[in-house]
Formats: C-alpha cells, sequence, structure tokens
C-alpha cells in the first residue's frame, strides 16, 4: 500500500470589502483539472478548468439556515493543502484494487453577518471533483433547519445532455430524455418521452447523475457522493446552461434537519475526455467512508434466479392467494432443483409472506405486511432445509409498500428471521406511484406526506442497511434512495434499482416499454452512482406475456427491444455483484447460450470500458477476479454498427480461445431476437476484432488463455 500525505497551513483574516480575493487554486494530481476560487463581493465562486478549458465557471457556493445565512458577505480565515495517495482493495466490483489520488484544498469561512464559520472540502481527483461543507461545533446542542444550499454548476456551454425529471411519479423510473441543457423542463419531457401528468410541485428539475458532454467531446457527471443525515440533491434549470443544487423538502418546506458539528454530502462533478472515460470513474467511491464491516465473509457475490418473471413478466402467477399463487412450497421446490442442477447460488422468492391480498400497491395505503410470517402456501422451515440440501440461498423479499413505520417496527425481527433461516440476501421494494406519498406519523399526532428522496426516506433506508448488516444480511433495495457510493462503507449493500429496469419490458406494451437504447444510456447516466439491478437475461423475447392468468391467451402487444445476444452482453455492460437470470427455467432448459450466463463472473480482477457513445453503443471488458479469463459486452441502439475492438488489454505471449456469443446476419431486435450464433476464434493482445451488431443488438464474448 502506498500512503502519502502532505499538509500546508496558510492562515490570514481578510475583511469583508466589495473588492475580489483570488485563492489560490489546485490541481489534480495529473494536471488535467484545475480549481479555481474567489471572493467577489463577499460571495464565494468557484471555476473549474479541464485540459485548459474553462468547463464550470464563477458558480456560488454557501449555506442558508433558520439560524444563519453563510452564503453573502464571506472572507477567508484559512486555507489548508493536502496531498493523499492510497489504493485500496475492494470486497467486491468492477475492479479489485482502487487507487484514492488527490490533491485537497480546506477553505476556512467566516461571515461579517455573524460570528459563525464555516469549512469547505475540495479534492481534486485526476478523474473529477468533489466538494462538501462543514459547520464545526459551537455549542451544545446547536440545532438548526437548513433552508436553501447554494451551490452552482454554471457550464459554460449549452451542450447535449441526458436527464430524468425530479419531483415526479415514479421516482427515477422513467426513459432519459436528450436534450441541450437549456431545454430541460417538463413539457420537453411530456412532449419527448413521457406525459408527466402529476400537479407541478417544485421547481424544474432533474435527477442525479446527470451527464452532458460538450462539443469538443469533454463529458461532464454531476452527482453527489455519501449521502448520509441529509436530502437527495436534485439541479434546478432556468432555460440556460446554469444548473444549481435545490434539496428536496419535507413536507413543511425545510430542506435539512440537523445541528452542529455537521458535514453535507459531497457535490461531485466527474470529468472526462470521452464518454467511455466517465465510466471508469471511481470518484464516488473515493468520497466514502472506508468499509465498516469488519468480517465480511458471509458477502458474496453470486447469480440469483427468482419466482419473479412468471408474475411481472408472463403474468401466469400472482404474489396473493388464490390458484395462480407463484410462492407455493411445492413451486419454490423445483426452482431449487432447477438452480442447483446449475450451480446458482441463490433464489428469489416474491409473494412468500403475508399481506399481498390487501390494498398496498401504489397507494401509500395498507399497512399488512408482514416480514417474518409466511403464506399458508409456503412452507418455511420445509424450503430452508431442502435449499440447504441443494446448495441453494433463498434469496429474501421485503415489500414494504412504503409504509415505512410499518417495516421499522419489524426491522430486528425481519432479519433475525432471514439469519435464522440462512438468508444471506434480501431484496427490498418500495412500490408507491406518488412520490411526496410517503407517509410519516408525526409527534403532532398528525399523518404528514414526505418525498421518496427527502432526508426521512434517506435516513430510513440507511437504517434499513445497518440493522441488516447487523444480521449479516445484504440488500439489493428496489424502489431506492439514490446511491452515492455507500456499498464502500457498507458492502452489504450489493444492488440497487433506481431505474426503468427489465420489468418495464414484462409489464408495459411495446409503445411504453424500454427502448433499444434505454442500456446505452444508463452506463453514462445511472450505472456512475452504483451496480444496478437490471435483471437481465430474458430469452423469450416475444410472445410471453397473457392476457390474464385466467386466460391464457398471449397478449402480442408485448415484445421487449432486445435479442439474447444483447442480454447476455447485459450481464458485462451492467455491473452487479448479485446478477439475475430473470426468464423462466423452461426458457433456458436445451438453449447452448444459457451456457455464457452460467460463466459469466460477478466480480472482477479489473474492467475496461472499451469505446461508446452515450445512447448510441458501448463495449465493456472485464477480467475475472478467480481466472485469467477475460469477458467481453457490446451493445447498440436502434442503429446497426460495425466496432472494431483492440485485443491489446489482453496479457502479452497467450493465446485466448474466444467464445462469441452473436447475433446472426439481417439479424436484430424486430428481426430473429431468439436466435443466436455461436463461434470459436482465436486471439492474442496484437489482433483486432470486428463487432458486428445489428438494430437492437449485443455480442457477448469470453475469452480463455490457451497457454
Amino acid at each position: 500500500m502506498k500512503n502519502i500525505f502532505l499538509v500546508i497551513l496558510l492562515s490570514f483574516v481578510s475583511a469583508y470589502s466589495s473588492s475580489s480575493t483570488n485563492i489560490k487554486s489546485i490541481s489534480s494530481p495529473d494536471g488535467s483539472l484545475v480549481l479555481g476560487l474567489e471572493i467577489n463581493d463577499g460571495k464565494l465562486l468557484y471555476s473549474l478548468y479541464k485540459n485548459d478549458v474553462l468547463i464550470i465557471e464563477n458558480s456560488r457556493l454557501g449555506i442558508i439556515a433558520d439560524r444563519f445565512d453563510l452564503s453573502d458577505r464571506l472572507y477567508v480565515n484559512d486555507v489548508a493543502y493536502n496531498t493523499y495517495n492510497q489504493t485500496w482493495t475492494q470486497v467486491w466490483g468492477e475492479q479489485k484494487e482502487v487507487s484514492n489520488h488527490y490533491n485537497e484544498l480546506i477553505l476556512g469561512l467566516g461571515s461579517n453577518q455573524n460570528r459563525l464559520k464555516m469549512n469547505i472540502y475540495f479534492r481534486l481527483f485526476n478523474d473529477g471533483l468533489g466538494f462538501r461543507y462543514e459547520i464545526p461545533e459551537y455549542m451544545a446542542n446547536f440545532n438548526f433547519n437548513i433552508l436553501d444550499e447554494i451551490t452552482e454548476f454554471n457550464l459554460t456551454e449549452d451542450s447535449e445532455s441526458w436527464w430524468i425529471p425530479a419531483y415526479a411519479y415514479r421516482r427515477y423510473e422513467f426513459l432519459y430524455a436528450n436534450t441541450l441543457i437549456s431545454e430541460i423542463n417538463r413539457d420537453t419531457f411530456s412532449n419527448l418521452v413521457e406525459y408527466l401528468h402529476d400537479p407541478r410541485i417544485g421547481p424544474e428539475a432533474v435527477q442525479t447523475p446527470f451527464t452532458t458532454q460538450r462539443k469538443d467531446g469533454i463529458t461532464i457527471a454531476i452527482h453527489e457522493a455519501n449521502l448520509t443525515n441529509y436530502s437527495s440533491m436534485t439541479l434546478k434549470v432556468d432555460g440556460t446552461s446554469h444548473m444549481e443544487c435545490d434539496l428536496i423538502p419535507w413536507s413543511d418546506g425545510i430542506k435539512v434537519r440537523t445541528s452542529a458539528p455537521m458535514v453535507t454530502p459531497w457535490r461531485t462533478v466527474i470529468v472526462g475526455d470521452s464518454p467511455s472515460e466517465i465510466t471508469m470513474s471511481t470518484l464516488t467511491l473515493n468520497l466514502n467512508e472506508p468499509n465498516k464491516i469488519k468480517d465480511t465473509s458471509w458477502i458474496n457475490p453470486g447469480k440469483y434466479i427468482g419466482v419473479w418473471w412468471e408474475m411481472i413478466g408472463t403474468n401466469q402467477s400472482s404474489w396473493g392467494s388464490g390458484p395462480y399463487h407463484a410462492a407455493t412450497t411445492e413451486k419454490v421446490m423445483e426452482y431449487i432443483d432447477f438452480g442447483s442442477r446449475y450451480g446458482f447460488d441463490g433464489l428469489l422468492v416474491e409473494g412468500w409472506n403475508t399481506g399481498w391480498d390487501e390494498n398496498w400497491c401504489c397507494t401509500g395505503d395498507g399497512e399488512s405486511f408482514d416480514f417474518y410470517h409466511p403464506h399458508p402456501d409456503f412452507d418455511d422451515v420445509k424450503v430452508a432445509e431442502y435449499a440447504k440440501e441443494k446448495g441453494i440461498r433463498i434469496v429474501g423479499h421485503h415489500e414494504t409498500g412504503t409504509q415505512i413505520d410499518n417495516y421499522e417496527s419489524q426491522l430486528d425481527s425481519a432479519f433475525a428471521y432471514c439469519q435464522n433461516k440462512g438468508i444471506r440476501v434480501v431484496k427490498t421494494g418500495y412500490v408507491n406511484d406518488g412520490s411526496q406519498n410517503i407517509k410519516r406519523f408525526g409527534k403532532d399526532g398528525r399523518i404528514h406526506k414526505e418525498w421518496h428522496h427527502g432526508q426521512y426516506m434517506v435516513e430510513h433506508f440507511r437504517k434499513v442497511l445497518e440493522t441488516s448488516a447487523k444480521y449479516e444480511v445484504g440488500i439489493v433495495v428496489h424502489e431506492p434512495i439514490k446511491d452515492t457510493g455507500l456499498r464502500r462503507t457498507y458492502p452489504n449493500m450489493l444492488s440497487r434499482e433506481g431505474a426503468r429496469g427489465q420489468e418495464f419490458n414484462g409489464f408495459m406494451p411495446k409503445d411504453w416499454n424500454n427502448k433499444p437504447n434505454h442500456t446505452t444510456i444508463l452506463p453514462f447516466t445511472r450505472l456512475l452512482s452504483s451496480p444496478m439491478d437490471y435483471t437481465p437475461g430474458i430469452f423469450n423475447l416475444k410472445d410471453y406475456r397473457y392476457y390474464s392468468q385466467d386466460n391464457r391467451t398471449i397478449n402480442k402487444d408485448h415484445h421487449i427491444p432486445s435479442t439474447i445476444s444483447k442480454e447476455l452482453a447485459l450481464y458485462v455492460v451492467i455491473y452487479a455483484p448479485v446478477q439475475m437470470a430473470a426468464d423462466l427455467p423452461k426458457h433456458y432448459e436445451g438453449n447452448p447460450a444459457f451456457q455464457f450466463i452460467l460463466d459469466v463472473p460477478t466480480d472482477w480482477e479489473h474492467t475496461i470500458t472499451l469505446n461508446g457513445e452515450i445512447g448510441k453503443y458501448i463495449t465493456v471488458a472485464r477480467k475475472d477476479i478467480g481466472s485469467d479469463d477475460w469477458y467481453l459486452g457490446s451493445i447498440t441502439n436502434e442503429d446497426s454498427r460495425n466496432i472494431n475492438i483492440d485485443l491489446s488489454f489482453l496479457d502479452d505471449n497467450r493465446r485466448y480461445n474466444a467464445t462469441i456469443y452473436k447475433d446472426p446476419t439481417n439479424g436484430g431486435w424486430e428481426s430473429s431476437p431468439e436466435e443466436v450464433v455461436i463461434i470459436e476464434q482465436v486471439f492474442n493482445s496484437n489482433d483486432t476484432y470486428e463487432i458486428v451488431l445489428p438494430s437492437g443488438g449485443g455480442q457477448a464474448i469470453r475469452l480463455s488463455p490457451i497457454n
């Protein structure tokens, strides 16, 4: 381990004046990024340069609370400079070793409006900028409410961007709009993507990660890191290239309830020379605290199947009671047999518990879910014993319907139950279509409606994560709060949904489901925050969904916009330490393409994004942590394309046998999507290879050393 630490402290006091005070800038370790700071008329401004190109200019910083204003009439108390260089090892991840190398400036500020002080920490990495505010301790019980955070991102170019709206239903589960920054608004989204029918509550704003690409190719992604005891940040827009932080408020309008000492989450700006470069950023992880779980031996990446697609996808079964109830003892044991036969690690079982028969979905009503008592059709003791005998771990499921008080009252019992039954992973769910529809029972005895992204839910998700860690259970969160790199601190935070996943291809008709370009946008946006439980691996892409459970007639209006080869490639392109083979077992049996799902790892030594353009295509190569094998996935949008791949990432002086899974000639998502051509070829590090991708298609390759 390399560890270098350097501190330089400069102390001075500058009285407030109308003049400008320049503060010495800092650069990233490689010199490609430069941060400039100044105080102008009492306001703190920052600017950011990439390769001597100004990309963010004169952007204000500060905090306004009910007991103070630290956004104006500011002066500098002191400035400290640090340099830090360390390599740390991930418990699991896209790569084993992570370099944490940055230059830091700590700015101490005072205000002529009050006697309070504030520190701002700036860290410049080669892949971007992180900064956060600190309010030090002044006195005992110094409580305050943040009314506004003055954090601006004044981008110098009105460039092309990819975004989803904030203050809207379905949280983050939207297709992405692609517009200029100045064109971002709800009306544009309604016209281009999906009509936003809910009332306009809140400002015009977008969720993060937010990504934009300049005409010179420089790509910028704005997000946050280490979201703790704070409200989620969105980005407010005004019809220009100016963006600013907008914190999701409590129901009474307060943004954050807190006390000194406190630190905010890190505001992050990932910067790369190209889109493919930002996908390899580790900035968000590096801005989180080190692992707090001492014994991580129980945290194991792996692949799972599930009693799930037959409900959300094929519509042949139900979560609730009745003749079509899926989570019966007999059916689950059949799934266990299949998983054991093919070496899967886990089996997700949904609908195993009581509460599904009540009015719980999408309304915020109903508090009937029980998380440690099984449905009468499900013998949990028998299933647990059978799963253990067959070497399969049950993946638990906690759908809450966002009934937070109900869930929190059962947390310890629920996870103790999991520990007792040998359940190491739980999928949680928070289905509720109204984003400001989270019931909170206040001390006043009244029900308050909170936002899904506000401080109340941030603190709830943390409570679930810490409780699950206590009982040695990993978490896969659906309908989550966005990730901000917390998996470094709590590696039992395995994966999240937090975007439109495969399920939308299951229940949405073809006019409303995910489009072929959707998965070519996710690596440059949503996946910058964390692994995603996209649930790939559907092989039956057409003629799969029944009109109803009673009427076994196929609804022809459903068509998954993919190919089997693309579904295989997604196991490499969309990373998660727990990956699902989402289709029904019968659709895998006898299909030679299934072998790639069985082979592909979920934990990696190294990852490289070989190429990519946002919304068009991407090619990713990953090296297995347990062997010298490499795996490659390449996908495209609606357009067919040929991509030349440089194989120099392979070890020198070695030959590799490549097993290639590709779409047929003249194939694609609308033509022969379920046909796969499997060929073998020998390569070395001096070779190039042309990947041929038809419309909406993909290609998956396993490269195994011969010598």
